[in-house]
């Protein structure tokens, strides 16, 4: 199963972006593939470098918002300290992309 899934445009064409689900925000996150290095397969992606979400896009800091900050290697995520949810800290599996749409 995906854990990585790759998007297409209306005419099928990929778009350079790969989603995935994150646990520790319980939502989608997306990197491109012309800014981070991706690796491996969509089922035990490595993805290079870090992925830096804020609830606002663009910004730093901004005190009260989430923050989820993570490594994804060989299909697992490892969520980094400065995280602000429940898994900062930990590393878990990646769970599979579609599962979490039906």
């Amino acid at each position: 199963m995906e854990r990585l899934k790759p998007t297409v445009n209306a005419e099928g064409i990929p778009t350079g972006q790969h989603l995935f689900f994150c646990p520790g925000c319980k939502g989608v996150h997306g990197v491109k593939d012309t800014i981070w290095d991706i690796t491996g397969t969509p089922e035990r992606p490595t993805v290079r470098a870090s992925v830096l979400v804020h609830a606002w896009e663009g910004t730093d800091t901004h005190p009260g918002q989430p923050r989820c900050h993570s490594f994804i290697t060989d299909g697992r995520i490892e969520f980094l300290s400065d995280s602000t949810h429940e898994l900062a800290g930990q590393t878990v599996d990646l769970p599979p992309f579609d599962d979490w749409f039906k």
